[in-house]
């Protein structure tokens, strides 16, 4: 594998900058992280009801008019209700507002007016919406997409394949910038020191050297250890295995990670930090695997939760709490390969002030 050249930032003269009305971002930060596409919601959660989540700080409602999702401002143009307060339809065709049962469908466009069902339904009353997609069993939408350009939704390896069971884990909340959330899930140096209950063994803490390898979207890692992957207390691999853990990084705030098991068994999970605001990530975790396929998924949920839950712990009482990107600000190992080229492929974005503040 060959080294690429530096990432170029995104255009951020593509669409208007329209910030939230109690941003926590640097509005040059939030410009560049609002071209980029992030999961909101998981596919099942989303029916005929209105659905209130956040995404940069914009509050957005999420339902399904004709089955087809939307993404959408979560405020009625006519009065500034939340649309996440009102309710289905009824027929399948959209939701109405709480305050006047105004009803808005596919695309976000206003449908009808109770108050005045003959008359002209002004455009003025139709929702901004944003692109959304449906992928690995999540919704993916951007705030500022492209005009033209195809969906910049980060590749999860396996999870169309043939024998792989595709499993949707229940999202995780964390009272922490999602920068600091990703760069944890790629740290290598934690496992025998954090992750205690779930696989770490504290006899195996020491790194093998990795080298991080560039591509378009941010870069990939092959890195092998003796330090298992199997729940604590469970299989034993065989004497000398030696694990293969492959991350891959699409910037600015989603991983993927496959782990290579013995017997050619695989399990590859994706960990998309969705920024809700500057200080606050629902992470989704979808996972496939090509072994224990007819087993209940229940115990892949407690095993992830568990993982998870561990490295929440660290993650929330970092400081600082955002993600210092000028190498000088904290002093680096060899181990953190990862993290340096993590953070140097965030400042290639163009993000810089609130994430060295």
């Amino acid at each position: 594998m060959t080294t690429v050249a530096p990432l170029p930032a995104r255009n951020s003269a593509q669409a208007p900058v329209v910030l939230p009305r109690e941003c926590t971002f640097d509005p040059d930060d939030w410009a560049i992280l609002a071209q980029h596409w992030y999961p909101v919601a998981l596919s099942t959660e989303i029916g005929a009801e209105p659905v209130s989540v956040r995404l940069l700080d914009e509050p957005l409602v999420v339902y399904r008019a004709d089955g087809r999702i939307v993404v959408a401002n979560d405020i009625c143009p006519h009065r500034g209700v939340p649309l996440s307060k009102g309710y289905a339809a009824g027929d399948g065709t959209g939701i109405r507002c709480a305050y006047h049962g105004l009803r808005f469908g596919e695309g976000g466009r206003c449908t009808d007016v109770p108050a005045h069902p003959a008359s002209k339904i002004p455009t003025r009353l139709n929702l901004r919406s944003y692109p959304a997609v449906e992928r690995y069993g999540l919704v993916w939408t951007c705030l500022r997409p492209e005009p033209g350009a195809e969906p910049a939704i980060p590749a999860m390896a396996h999870w169309d394949d043939d024998g792989f069971q595709q499993i949707n884990c229940p999202w995780i909340d964390i009272a922490a910038f999602a920068g600091r959330q990703v760069e944890g899930f790629l740290d290598v140096a934690h496992f025998g020191f954090v992750h205690l209950e779930s696989f770490g063994d504290p006899d195996n803490v020491e790194v093998p050297d990795y080298i991080p390898v560039r591509h378009r979207h941010g870069f990939s890692v092959d890195y092998w250890s003796t330090v298992s992957n199997y729940p604590r207390g469970t299989k034993e691999a065989p004497p000398g295995f030696q694990w293969l853990r492959r991350f891959d990084v699409h910037l600015p705030f989603t991983a993927t990670l496959v782990v290579h098991f013995p017997d050619g068994a695989l399990l590859d999970i994706m960990n998309a930090a969705s920024p809700v605001s500057a200080r606050q990530t629902r992470m989704f975790a979808p996972i496939a695997r090509n072994f224990d396929t007819d087993q209940p998924v229940q115990a892949v949920y407690d095993f992830n939760r568990t993982v998870f839950e561990e490295d929440r712990a660290i993650v929330e009482i970092q400081k600082p709490e955002n993600l210092p990107l000028d190498p000088k600000l904290e002093v680096h190992i060899p181990a953190d390969r990862s993290s340096i080229a993590y953070r140097r492929g965030l400042r290639e974005l163009g993000l810089s002030h609130f994430f060295t503040a």
